[in-house]
């Protein structure tokens, strides 16, 4: 079984490819209301995006609960370049048989601007081979570290990471523009639940996971975050897919 977090789909598509190619089941851990059987599970993978060279406070709080299986265990980390430290950090919380990191386009339209056309088109490409790649070694339960972590990895998965979970995650800068018509799409898909409508209008609280799912799905392109998103482009992978992988 697969367990996955995603913020705009990239670590969505990859969880639903992987148990598509190794005919395992997939769950998304926000919508699980109770943890499924895992007595028979064969093998045992989480996929979730690199949050600031490190992982999501929200899988790790989920990992944190689950009982250990004595079985085959894989962890796969979406990211725009080099993981870091993220599988050292996830293997002291939930231990890893074989790891690895997936490059996908950016979404983190915070920090920069997304990828071009052709650039989202040839890493969803690339990540298709290396998925059917991945999907093989597991089937075969080979041991793979296959992560790349970057240069001075250590530093950014502890110093930068615990920057950006004590600072950078406040959502305070978000606000709706005028376009926004009130549909209340960005309270209903916030992972964190920490977005709710207020006078027709969304109203965030002081902090969340930065997944960036409402900024970039929202219909109307009204949400912004301070300056730093005007005039971006918005990503979600959904755009790219064929309707049978959406």
């Amino acid at each position: 079984m697969i367990f996955y977090f995603s913020g705009t789909g990239n670590s969505a598509w990859a969880a639903r490819q992987l148990a598509r190619l190794t005919g395992d089941e997939v769950y998304d851990i926000t919508n699980l209301k109770e943890l499924p059987d895992m007595s028979n599970a064969k093998q045992i993978g989480f996929v979730f995006p690199v949050y600031a060279w490190g992982v999501p406070e929200i899988m790790a709080d989920f990992v944190k609960n689950l009982s250990r299986k004595p079985v085959f265990t894989f962890g796969v980390w979406t990211c725009g370049g080099d993981a870091g430290h993220t599988m050292k950090q996830f293997s002291k919380l939930y231990p890893l048989s074989s790891s690895y990191s997936l490059r996908m386009p950016n979404n983190y339209i915070i920090g920069s601007d997304t990828d071009n056309e052709d650039e989202i088109l040839q890493k969803i490409a690339a990540a298709r081979t290396e998925l059917a790649r991945m999907a093989q070694e597991i089937q075969r339960q080979e041991g793979v570290y296959r992560v790349h972590e970057g240069t001075l990895p250590g530093v950014k998965s502890r110093l930068v990471n615990f920057g950006f979970n004590k600072f950078a995650r406040t959502a305070k800068p978000f606000f709706a523009t005028d376009s926004c018509n009130g549909c209340g799409q960005c309270a209903k898909c916030c992972p964190a639940c920490v977005i709710s409508l207020r006078d027709g209008k969304p109203v965030w609280a002081a902090q969340c996971l930065q997944c960036l799912r409402c900024i970039n799905e929202c219909p109307q392109q009204a949400i912004q975050y301070g300056k730093s998103t005007a005039g971006r482009r918005r990503y979600t992978i959904r755009v790219y897919l064929p309707q049978n992988e959406q």
